[in-house]
């Protein structure tokens, strides 16, 4: 048990001097204003924070998650066409690609497809 405790603290030392010569040799410079700024996807943290942001971009952002999750459950479709009934497996995949296309044209009849600036 001793020797388990010594083992450690001798780790624990020598994990603290890497620490510190890292912090010692790096070469970190704060003279940079880019640099010292957070990158926080296209905004610039140092101006005002109630920008205005494009509703729509949230929008075709939310349909890129949805159309994404589509295609991960169609994924485990192709698997299973060996394994299950044909005709159930035909029914099942028909209708679950017909409720995406319906959903798609939904959206590009609403017109939420089309980026505006």
């Amino acid at each position: 048990m001793k020797i388990m405790f010594l083992i450690s603290l001798i780790f624990f030392f020598i994990a603290n001097i890497f620490i510190m010569v890292s912090l010692i040799i790096s070469k970190k410079t704060n003279l940079d204003r880019e640099k010292c700024s957070p990158f926080e996807c296209g905004f610039d943290p140092k101006s005002l924070p109630r920008i205005p942001f494009s509703l729509h971009f949230f929008l075709i952002t939310v349909i890129f998650l949805i159309f994404d999750v589509e295609i991960a459950l169609i994924f485990p479709i192709i698997p299973t066409f060996s394994s299950t009934n044909i005709l159930i497996w035909f029914k099942t995949t028909s209708f679950f690609i017909i409720m995406l296309l319906i959903g798609l044209y939904h959206e590009w009849n609403q017109k939420m497809l089309n980026w505006t600036y």
